[in-house]
């Protein structure tokens, strides 16, 4: 028995235009200029997914110490001093971005 497989190309969508995966900077990357959305069409950030997603490896973000040096400890009075001047709110969702969200308790 005979099966074929017909696959198109992953850089060429409708048009040459419409391409904008590239090949990153270094070996075995790529970059993608533009929003990405996994089980949506309508991402409004640069990376939405709608659904579990699974790491198996680190999640790196700029408040992680890892990504720091020079750390050091701060005169306290004068941080709260600062934090007194800050405007702190309380809010609630908007119900369509809650309800997009799963979030139960806006």
């Amino acid at each position: 028995q005979n099966i074929s497989f017909q696959a198109s190309n992953p850089g060429q969508f409708e048009n040459d235009s419409d391409a904008l995966w590239q090949r990153g900077p270094v070996p075995e990357t790529i970059a993608y200029h533009g929003r990405v959305g996994i089980n949506t069409d309508a991402p409004d950030e640069a990376l939405v997914v709608c659904g579990n997603a699974k790491v198996m490896g680190r999640v790196m973000h700029p408040s992680d110490s890892r990504a720091k040096q020079n750390i050091r400890e701060v005169d306290t009075n004068e941080q709260l001093r600062r934090i007194t001047q800050m405007r702190l709110v309380e809010y609630d969702y908007k119900p369509e971005f809650a309800s997009v969200m799963g979030i139960k308790d806006t």
